[in-house]
């Protein structure tokens, strides 16, 4: 639906609610009476609502165009130029997802030569080169790919608007896009998730497993609403927030009976081992370090370094490897006694779990009620004091304090 709604209606729409009228709205948005009258008839019938109220002293805007407005403004400022189209905004798009035009056409449908018409036109409204030949391909300039995050992220406002609007009908449908990081998946993401859907059984919920720096850009582009895991230290940057929702302690892992299981093992006992580690650069790698140079000693052998819990519990199954990992990322391995907790990392080497959005991100209502799942299954699937770690509940008292 999205795909045939005509940008200048959609500005008209913001501009009578924020003017109340047709006459002012046709003035700001240089589009007559007539045109916008009839623009709004069009978008009314696609959306299956009225947006306005047409009373003797002006448009009154109805609770969807309340809904849907800010939406729009919101929109609008991340395409910059009005003389851009719906048209020109799906052709840059499809183009970056499809990495070529003949991928592009098939998936929009449109021709080649009118992809090719659009993405010119657009260059043209915006003054810039989007697009340039690379040898036997394309690529996008550097403006280029500023465009195309700023038009995704617009596509995301009004797709947002859209289940707004269908939320307001009394259907539960949309989308919500989360990134899992490996500890969120264990216990926490999972109990949200059930939650949720038994009380939204009509939205969808698509989950990207992955590490941080595979993430990050997704969730700056719009494609990702939310991404759950470690946070980072410091944060990634000033267009992402970071909200902590509990502790974890993570805890020294081997395989049953590894030599040092039930010794109460020393630093320098741990230290003689080959280890199996997490990729230098994440916050599990740091505490790792930090654990071994806090105690004066030198860097254990790292053979392997590995993100996957997966592969690490294998290695460790059919080895004397160690690795520093949550508990709850093998419960069902220490449970089986498949692997044994070696150790308890040292006091105070606690990684923060949390949520990562875009700055001034707006959830839709269904959204805000995930969000809201999640902080209860945070307070909730954390033990209060386990193995020392603060609750979650603390964590949060924590975050709010000054």
């Amino acid at each position: 639906m999205m795909d045939n709604w005509n940008l200048r209606h959609l500005r008209a729409v913001a501009a009578i609610v924020r003017l109340g009228s047709i006459c002012s709205a046709a003035e700001a948005v240089s589009i007559s009476q007539p045109a916008i009258t009839q623009g709004l008839f069009k978008l009314e019938a696609q959306l299956g609502v009225a947006l306005f109220s047409r009373l003797p002293e002006g448009m009154q805007p109805t609770e969807a165009a309340m809904l849907l407005a800010p939406r729009i403004e919101r929109a609008l400022h991340h395409i910059g130029s009005p003389r851009v189209t719906m048209a020109q905004v799906r052709a840059l798009l499809a183009l970056a997802e499809g990495g070529s035009y003949a991928r592009a056409s098939a998936l929009t449908g449109l021709s080649q030569p009118t992809l090719h018409r659009a993405l010119a036109d657009l260059a043209v409204a915006l003054c810039h080169t989007l697009v340039e030949r690379r040898g036997k391909g394309i690529g996008f300039t550097a403006y280029g790919w500023r465009m195309i995050r700023a038009f995704r992220l617009a596509r995301a406002e009004l797709l947002s608007g859209l289940a707004e609007i269908e939320t307001l009908k009394g259907r539960e449908v949309g989308k919500i896009t989360i990134g899992a990081m490996p500890l969120s998946r264990a216990r926490v993401l999972p109990m949200a998730v059930a939650a949720f859907h038994a009380l939204y059984p009509g939205v969808r919920i698509v989950i990207t497993e992955g590490a941080f720096l595979e993430l990050i850009e997704p969730l700056r582009d719009g494609d990702l609403d939310l991404i759950v895991g470690a946070l980072r230290d410091p944060p990634p940057g000033n267009d992402v927030e970071q909200e902590p929702l509990f502790f974890d302690r993570p805890a020294i892992i081997g395989r049953r009976g590894h030599p040092l299981a039930d010794c109460d093992p020393t630093m320098a006992d741990l230290a003689s081992f080959p280890w199996i580690v997490s990729p230098q650069g994440t916050p599990l790698y740091g505490q790792w370090r930090a654990m071994f140079e806090q105690a004066g000693l030198a860097l254990p052998t790292v053979p392997i370094e590995c993100g996957s819990v997966v592969a690490i519990r294998q290695l460790l199954i059919t080895s004397d490897f160690l690795t520093v990992l949550s508990p709850d990322q093998v419960a069902i391995e220490l449970s089986t006694q498949w692997l044994h907790r070696i150790a308890n990392a040292p006091a105070g080497l606690t990684r923060t779990i949390g949520m990562m959005t875009r700055s001034g991100w707006q959830p839709t209502l269904v959204q805000a009620a995930f969000v809201e799942q999640l902080r209860l299954a945070s307070r909730q699937g954390v033990l209060p004091g386990r193995d020392g770690a603060p609750a979650a509940a603390d964590v949060l008292q924590m975050a709010e304090a000054p």
